[in-house]
């Protein structure tokens, strides 16, 4: 608590209101709460003096708190929790007693140390450089080209101020040159056609990593993009990337295969091999030779893939790896696949990510089917003794369809459980061309707290 000499040189202390004061009988620790109580009414209403009007009050539980400011507040003492309305004129005639200048708000100001009125000052700054950026944005989007495929609104405005964008936005170290750099990347955005996000990004910024996910700007262009619903709220980056016309890498990731390769390849022997995306977007796909039973597997992790080199010569291994979650790309190229008459089998880790996964191939490949991923399957792929165990996000789980008790025995036991942890069976599977049909009962899983959760 400060207890500021007659002479005080506070910059905070309102119009040197306290010189010749008598402010150590005023500001003792039992008399803190009122002054506390009365320097938040001061940032609430942006009046740092509090000469005029009323303050609503409420006494604290301790009697000599409540006494303390007996002389001040009036001449009956107040019961613990009363609230209670001041008359801050007649708080401000008694304390002339003590100071000839003195006002409420000046000796609440020494005691909690600090200027008030400022929480208040500084919403409006904050609202008025708010405005401003929104004036920017205006301008800055009505300078954009005619055939601009994205165009900044005001109801997008709205939209990025309900999201926490605006937020981010004003956290930049240059709120409105980050503005203008993202006009300037929807100025290049291609009307017709693609073009390269590194590219697109040092014509933007002079650094061809400036649009890298994670950046505020890439942040800022993807929700202008969400505002304006060319979006969704579940779309990935590539995904989303893709409806502006911008390409993420089309020469990296992609799909990992072995055994199933476009039209017109030619692949010697078992070799595993990465069709980037500016191949996969224009594939072509060969029929099977065999029919129904024709079976290409879908797997997640490139360990599969390579325990799968193993396999003899004479195996019909036809595998794909996603290398993680697949993306719209790469889910419409399965969907493709199924099209020229082969039978999808698709798996994943048992994770979230890896039965959104799931879920997407199902949702959107005609036939496709869920490869060893029931409630069985995961207890058989639970590491008996890990050494760190991880947690599932239990909450962002979502249903299995096509195995509802897969759901439920994850969420009780409460951790992950990945494909390493039946590569044996896999391997026997792809051996043979084709999935096993589900047909073993569910198994009593542990549960987080050791208890068999059947």
């Amino acid at each position: 608590m400060s207890t500021a000499p007659a002479d005080c040189s506070q910059s905070w202390c309102p119009d040197g209101a306290c010189h010749g004061a008598r402010l150590h009988s005023l500001l003792t620790p039992e008399a803190r709460w009122l002054w506390e109580q009365l320097a938040a009414l001061a940032d609430r209403s942006g009046e740092p003096s509090l000469t005029a009007g009323t303050a609503m009050i409420t006494a604290p539980h301790s009697a000599g708190q409540r006494a303390a400011v007996l002389g001040l507040i009036g001449t009956r003492i107040l019961a613990p929790g009363q609230r209670s309305r001041i008359q801050l004129e007649k708080l401000t005639l008694r304390l002339r007693r003590h100071g000839a200048r003195l006002t409420p708000g000046a000796v609440a100001a020494h005691a909690v140390g600090r200027p008030l009125g400022s929480a208040l000052a500084e919403r409006a700054r904050e609202a008025a450089r708010v405005a401003g950026l929104r004036r920017l944005r205006a301008r800055l989007g009505e300078e954009l080209p005619d055939h601009a495929p994205l165009r900044p609104s005001d109801e997008g405005w709205e939209e990025l101020h309900r999201t926490g964008r605006v937020a981010k936005i004003l956290q930049h170290p240059s709120p409105e040159d980050l503005l203008r750099t993202a006009a300037e990347v929807l100025r290049l955005l291609p009307p017709d056609g693609h073009v390269d996000r590194r590219v697109l990004a040092f014509q933007a910024t002079g650094d061809p990593h400036g649009l890298d996910g994670g950046t505020p700007l890439a942040g800022l262009v993807l929700a202008e993009a969400a505002a304006a619903a060319l979006t969704g709220p579940n779309m990935s980056p590539r995904a989303a990337w893709g409806r502006l016309g911008v390409d993420l890498d089309m020469v990296g990731g992609g799909l990992l295969t072995l055994g199933v390769h476009p039209c017109g390849w030619s692949v010697p022997g078992r070799h595993a091999f990465v069709l980037p995306p500016s191949a996969l977007s224009e594939a072509t796909w060969p029929g099977p030779d065999r029919g129904e039973d024709s079976w290409v597997f879908v797997t997640e992790n490139p360990s599969v893939t390579t325990a799968a080199l193993a396999l003899p010569e004479d195996a019909p291994v036809r595998l794909l790896c996603t290398v993680g979650t697949p993306s719209a790309l790469e889910i419409g190229v399965l969907a493709r696949i199924a099209d020229s008459g082969w039978r999808i089998a698709v798996r994943a880790d048992f994770d979230h990510a890896g039965l959104q996964h799931v879920r997407a191939v199902l949702d959107a490949v005609p036939g496709a089917r869920p490869w060893r991923m029931n409630a069985a399957d995961y207890a058989d792929s639970l590491h008996p003794s890990p050494f760190e165990p991880s947690a599932l996000h239990c909450d962002q789980l979502g249903d299995t369809p096509w195995d509802p008790p897969l759901a439920d025995a994850m969420r009780a036991c409460g951790r992950p459980a990945y494909e390493e942890g039946l590569l044996g069976r896999l391997l026997s599977d792809l051996h043979q061309g084709y999935p096993p049909t589900d047909t073993r009962p569910t198994p009593g899983l542990q549960r987080r707290d050791g208890r068999r959760a059947d």
